[in-house]
């Protein structure tokens, strides 16, 4: 029988986790694994299917961004077992932040959005690798593309200077960066200095 969910909770996962997106990441395999070796003895999941037998859950508006991509709000919907339980878990299909659009769906958009569904599951009914998701939940912000006012010409330029320092505080210096980028110092500094003048630019515009 599986441990009790305080139980499953406590374990850590770190040595388990993969990075992606620079977030940490339990994959489902390893999540079956552990599952088993902490007490389950049956686990599995399996696509829930709409009317027309497709896995693929979608609403009936079509959805049309800035540049003319279109998407229809795509969810999954999966069966979840272990041992006597049974859940159900519905999730959307993103990229990411951002909805998957027609452009860009795929099979595999599809099996990912399941195998995270899955992962997410088992974290909010059994407690394993739950603070994963709760350190992710607390840190994920809102970076829809088409919502242009929140992309800010200085807060971009805080990012790359921040990207800066992390390198440099791993043992690289500026040098070495400007040197990967095939660019010099000088050339950097200039870089730099088209986000205050792009942000003035904007600034000048919208008073007219």
């Amino acid at each position: 029988m599986i441990k009790s969910y305080n139980e499953m909770r406590k374990i850590d996962i770190s040595a388990y986790t993969e990075k992606r997106d620079a977030a940490d990441y339990l994959n489902w395999a390893r999540c079956i694994d552990l599952l088993h070796v902490n007490g389950a003895e049956k686990v599995y999941f399996e696509p829930v299917t709409n009317a027309n037998g497709s896995s693929l859950f979608m609403s009936e508006q079509v959805f049309t961004d800035s540049k003319s991509n279109t998407n229809r709000c795509y969810e999954i919907e999966i069966k979840v077992i272990v041992d006597e339980n049974e859940w159900k878990f519905r999730s959307p299909l993103m990229n990411g932040s951002n909805p998957v659009k027609d452009n860009s769906l795929s099979q595999q958009r599809v099996w990912n959005a399941q195998t995270r569904a899955f992962v997410k599951c088992i974290a909010i009914h059994t407690g394993l690798g739950f603070d994963l998701w709760l350190k992710g939940e607390a840190t994920e912000k809102d970076d829809d593309e088409d919502n242009l006012s929140i992309h800010s010409m200085m807060k971009i330029k805080e990012r790359v200077e921040r990207l800066i320092t992390l390198k440099m505080e791993g043992g690289k210096s500026l040098s070495d960066i400007c040197s990967s980028l095939k660019i010099d110092e000088e050339q950097m500094g200039i870089y730099m200095k088209h986000y205050q003048i792009l942000d003035r630019l904007e600034k000048a515009i919208a008073k007219l």
